[in-house]
């Protein structure tokens, strides 16, 4: 391969073309009138063209310029394409450039959050509306038990007695016999000061009163299962046959009016307004020992 190298190169050498100056001598010396010109071969249009690189090059750097131009300091290039590329597609397709459909991250969090708060509060509210309804039946059912309860011991307090005076002291029982009576006693007396107050031993309507003989001054009560109480000897009478009375208020008062030896109440209990019974148990068994 060397040899053939230098052949060429040797041809190359041996093929110049002879100066165009010994020809362009002969001319000039045989006419004498013409000047000897210099001929001089035509420009090549590609010495005047820039080679490809160099373009290149010279491009890149003017977009570059213009880049760094429009963008200004600390800007990242291609950040201006990005948001108008977020923009327009936001625009006509209602997402954004990272694919989120109306909003970004922090609204959907929010939107989240929102709902999720929503939800618990609706949650809480339930349970409270819940509780508040159990408390209101538990109230009701209380309310009703104390009522239920109220109503007995009404009940029981009207069939409970009380003592018919104060102060006092018994002086003659049922059944005891004395030439003070014509046979034996009928009932329970409660010896106290004249004018001392007389109380209803229950509740009921007073059905007689007036003034009975050895009985003196007498007020009888008929209580709701038909029961007579007789209140005798009195010195004052404080009611009106058809009054309703109640347990405890005052009726009358003590004193010794008829077959008496001293001022005191005589009470008789007479069960269906028939014969008398001893008032002592009755009176235990109403719940009130004389």
């Amino acid at each position: 391969m060397g040899n053939h190298r230098a052949d060429r190169r040797g041809h190359r050498a041996a093929v110049s073309p002879t100066p165009a100056t010994s020809t362009a001598g002969g001319a000039r010396a045989a006419g004498g009138k013409r000047k000897a010109t210099r001929r001089q071969s035509p420009p090549s249009l590609f010495r005047k063209v820039p080679a490809v690189p160099t373009i290149v090059g010279t491009v890149a750097i003017a977009a570059a310029a213009t880049g760094a131009i429009g963008l200004g300091g600390g800007q990242l290039p291609g950040a201006q394409n990005i948001e108008l590329s977020a923009g327009a597609a936001d625009s006509f397709s209602g997402t954004d450039a990272f694919n989120f459909t109306g909003s970004d991250a922090r609204a959907v969090a929010l939107s989240r959050d929102s709902r999720d708060r929503a939800q618990q509060e609706a949650a809480d509210a339930q349970l409270k509306a819940a509780v508040e309804q159990q408390s209101q039946q538990r109230n009701a059912e209380l309310a009703s038990l104390a009522a239920s309860a109220q109503k007995r011991a009404d009940q029981i307090a009207k069939n409970l007695w009380v003592v018919p005076t104060v102060g006092y002291h018994l002086t003659a029982r049922f059944g005891q016999s004395s030439g003070l009576w014509s046979h034996n006693h009928t009932g329970l007396d409660f010896a106290a000061p004249s004018g001392t107050p007389i109380f209803a031993i229950a509740n009921g309507v007073i059905t007689s009163a007036g003034y009975d003989g050895a009985y003196g001054n007498k007020t009888v009560e008929t209580l709701p299962d038909g029961t007579e109480i007789w209140y005798c000897h009195q010195s004052e009478i404080g009611v009106n046959v058809g009054d309703k009375v109640i347990q405890s208020q005052q009726i009358g008062r003590v004193g010794s009016t008829g077959n008496v030896t001293g001022p005191h109440v005589h009470i008789e209990v007479r069960p269906g307004g028939g014969d008398p019974v001893d008032p002592y148990p009755a009176f235990i068994y109403h719940g009130v020992t004389p």
